[in-house]
């Protein structure tokens, strides 16, 4: 009790004094002083005299040992001194007594000499122990009320500074971390309303600034006035030169407690101080997640208008910067308090050009593979589900839709390749495994979310329940049917007349530009689509028709298919037929006609290993002939004629089928005005292919065709006659149209023989090519008509056919028996009719012996 304390110390004062009684004595002292203050006018005179308690406290300092500067003893007896100066004095001492020889001055110095003494290590002052002594007055400078308490601790932490400053070597700089609490701390009492509390954080600030400049600066100053000039412009200068990325945050963060004061002066000051160090560039920065969780707790509690201004400003410098590290701290901190706040993610939409920096970095982070900002950064970084996640939250923030416009392009083709890339197997699972990734999100539906937002936000809500309708988002997430999906959605743009499907056209254009596009075959599929809008096919230029181009060197078959879809929608496009390269992106064609350009990649089609491309390119030529004009196309559809030549006699029913489609589409093009040279000779030199034909088995046809032929039908029936009396029309036949509608392939042959006798030859060449056709009715058409042929020819044609006749001969082997004896007969007939001696070996029958 202090009543103990005081008899202790009046019996001390009268006898010897062992080691543990003088520290039982110094403890008493202690106490006895905490009481003495605790009284309103209380003095310690009025028990002991202070002079007798400090001449004691002296004897036992220079009684210990001067090799042992920490020992018990001296540490009780400096906790003494400090508990009776607090008794000394309720005011600020003057700088003109600091010299003085009183007993108080006396024991400032003496104070002061031993804290000095304290922080020597070897030859110089010890950092550490320098952050030891801020450790425990920095608190009772922060948390005291009281001006005088404050003076003394501003003066103390003054006079260490300035006692390690005559000093040109500091031991563990590096490991002193308070310089930039203490610079914050001192900064706001600098603004203090007490005239004594600002000088004396002033002074404390001016003596921390030269510490600075004499230890950290990189270039030693010039002259003697140089640490003046430089904390002379604090605080930029000082803050981001003289101070380390973690004590500048450290200096952020004691001004912002600042601001949630409940004194209007220390808001205001703490905001003032903030606006000077962000009125420059802000430097590197430590610490974010520790300054973005204050933000995040505190922004509620500001109540100041400039202070809430000043503390917005800095999460959106922040967020600039550090990105990945302050998205990622707000999902954390959302994470924990199940999504409650959204204050923050308000604050990043409220700057219009922030925002934009913000969504451009998300926008890139999207990639699956982004690179990371700076130089050897090894921070946290988004990944892309995550740069989802922030973007849908700022989408959710209405007041940028206007800065939105400009990312809304990218960003939903970024969106819509990210719901692919997640399709794909095993993907989803492998972004569930990402950091900062709760249980509850699953990648591919909130990615389909953030395109909902983003087409909500851009004012295409319309259209997202028009695709809610249609079941096209169903479609988007499934495995099985996502490109199905990707179809509609922009089918639905097509049809609503989206605003935004120029510049989206333009930018999957550029996109595919790249041959090895993770996602080519989702942009083909949105490219192709979108060309069903007559402005996207009108601005097809020059450079849209080369990347179509080279991705016909592709060797995947739903690419091809798609790169003919594209083609055959383009067709379909009345502006296209006449397009001159005046629309569009300014950059004409030197053909009228734009697939000009993709006519050899077409038609390649039709050689393609892959039968369902080569299905598909028959298709999409049949579509193409009755699209096009012969007056823009003529090119285009000549060769084309000559294209399908082998195709008349391919094996398979399906592919037979649809080449005699487009050849008879083709013909349906065809006039009197038109049909020259080379297409006439082309007409003529597929005639007899199209009589024989009539005689195709394709019943078996319809079921297979059926999917591409309505009403399905014989070849005969839908084709082939329809085609041969064209070309009687064409070729100005008035009689053979009549025969050729009527009659059977016999008489038709008959009646083609007697008209074109001159063409007999020509004639017979082409029944020799149809020897090998895999049909045996054709077959044997042919050698009948051959045989008819080669009756009618005089000798010196006959002498030009000898081919003609082997061909015949190598016939009577056919594995057909109907067609092996008709060429037996025929042979026969043949030589029969030959007048000179079978044997003579000047006869050109010589050969056809059997």
């Amino acid at each position: 009790s202090e009543r103990e304390a005081y008899e202790f110390i009046v019996d001390f004062l009268e006898q010897e004094q062992e080691q543990l009684d003088k520290l039982k004595f110094l403890r008493a002292v202690s106490m006895l002083s905490g009481a003495v203050h605790a009284q309103a006018d209380g003095t310690m005179d009025d028990f002991v005299p202070k002079a007798v308690l400090a001449k004691k406290i002296e004897a036992f300092i220079l009684e210990e040992p001067l090799e042992v500067l920490v020992g018990p003893l001296r540490q009780q007896a400096m906790l003494c001194i400090v508990a009776l100066r607090f008794l000394l004095c309720h005011f600020c001492w003057p700088p003109s007594l600091l010299h003085c020889t009183s007993p108080t001055c006396q024991t400032i110095q003496a104070l002061d000499d031993m804290v000095q003494a304290l922080m020597m290590e070897n030859a110089g002052p010890s950092m550490v122990m320098l952050q030891s002594f801020l450790e425990i007055i920095l608190p009772w400078l922060v948390e005291s009320e009281k001006v005088h308490e404050q003076t003394r601790a501003l003066g103390t932490i003054s006079r260490m500074l300035r006692s390690i400053c005559s000093f040109p070597e500091l031991s563990h700089v590096a490991e002193f971390s308070m310089s930039g609490k203490l610079m914050g701390t001192l900064g706001l009492f600098c603004m203090n309303s007490n005239y004594e509390i600002s000088m004396g954080a002033s002074e404390a600030l001016h003596y921390l600034f030269k510490v600075l400049v004499l230890h950290r600066i990189t270039v030693p100053p010039a002259g003697p006035d140089a640490s003046q000039t430089a904390w002379g412009r604090f605080p930029p200068q000082s803050f981001q030169k003289y101070l380390t990325p973690e004590e500048r945050a450290d200096v952020l963060v004691v001004s912002m407690g600042a601001l949630t004061s409940t004194s209007r002066h220390d808001a205001q000051a703490a905001s003032e101080m903030l606006r000077m160090i962000l009125k420059f560039s802000l430097p590197e920065i430590g610490k974010v997640p520790e300054i973005v969780t204050f933000i995040y707790l505190h922004i509620n509690s500001i109540t100041e208008a400039t202070a809430q201004e000043t503390v917005k400003k800095i999460l959106h410098l922040l967020a600039r910067t550090y990105t990945d590290e302050v998205i990622l701290t707000l999902f954390k901190i959302d994470d924990q308090s199940q999504r409650g706040a959204r204050k923050p993610w308000e604050i990043l939409a409220s700057f219009p050009k922030g925002y934009e920096v913000i969504m451009e970095y998300l926008l890139q982070r999207l990639s699956p593979q982004p690179e990371s900002r700076g130089d050897g950064d090894a921070g946290p970084a988004l990944r892309p589900l995550q740069a989802t996640r922030a973007i849908h939250e700022l989408l959710l923030e209405p007041s940028r839709k206007m800065e939105m416009q400009a990312f809304y392009s990218p960003l939903f083709m970024a969106l819509l390749f990210q719901i692919s890339t997640l399709l794909v197997e095993g993907a989803a699972e492998a972004f569930q495994d990402q950091q900062h990734v709760t249980e509850w999100v699953d990648p591919i539906s909130s990615t389909v979310e953030a395109l909902k937002a983003l087409m909500r936000s851009t004012g295409y809500s319309d259209l997202v329940s028009y695709i809610q309708k249609l079941r096209g988002w169903e479609l988007l997430t499934s495995p099985e049917r996502h490109h199905e999906g990707v179809a509609l959605l922009a089918r639905a743009m097509v049809v609503k007349n989206c605003w935004h499907n120029r510049p989206i056209f333009s930018l999957v254009v550029r996109m595919l530009q790249e041959l090895e596009h993770e996602n080519h075959l989702t942009a083909l599929v949105f490219l192709t689509e979108l060309l069903w809008s007559p402005d996207m096919a009108a601005i097809v230029d020059e450079v849209t028709l080369r990347m179509l181009a080279s991705w016909f060197q592709c060797k995947e078959p739903a690419v091809v298919k798609l790169l003919l879809r594209a083609v055959e929608i383009l067709a379909m496009h009345g502006n296209m037929v006449t397009w001159n390269g005046a629309e569009g992106a300014g950059c004409p064609l030197s053909s009228p006609f734009p697939l000009r350009a993709l006519q050899p990649y077409v038609l390649n089609c039709c050689y393609s290993e892959d039968s369902g491309i080569v299905a598909e390119t028959f298709k999409m030529l049949k579509c193409l002939v009755e699209q096009l004009t012969w007056e823009h196309s003529s090119a285009f559809l000549i060769q084309l004629a000559f294209t399908l030549g082998p195709f008349l006699e391919e094996e398979s029913e399906l592919l037979r089928l649809m080449a005699f489609e487009s050849y008879g589409a083709l013909l349906a093009k065809v006039s009197r005005r038109v049909l020259v040279f080379p297409l006439r000779h082309q007409v003529f030199n597929l005639l007899i292919l199209l009589v024989l034909h009539l005689e195709d088995v394709n019943a078996d046809l319809a079921a297979s065709a059926s999917s591409l032929c309505a009403p399905p039908a014989l070849l005969s029936l839908q084709i082939a006659r329809p085609a041969l009396c064209h070309t009687a029309t064409v070729l100005r036949w008035s009689k053979l149209k009549v025969i050729f509608a009527e009659k059977d392939t016999w008489t038709i042959l008959r009646a083609l023989l007697k008209k074109e006798a001159s063409k007999a030859l020509w004639f017979l060449k082409q029944s020799v090519t149809l020897f090998r056709s895999p049909q045996a009715p054709i077959r044997q058409a042919a050698v009948w008509f051959a045989g008819q042929i080669l009756q009618t020819l005089s000798d010196a044609e006959a002498r030009e056919v000898e081919e003609a006749f082997t061909a015949l001969r190598d016939m009577q082997e056919d594995p057909d028996p109907a067609v092996s004896c008709l060429a037996v007969q025929t042979f026969y007939v043949l030589e029969a009719k030959e007048k000179r001696p079978v044997a003579s070996s000047t006869s050109c029958f010589c050969i056809r012996r059997p």
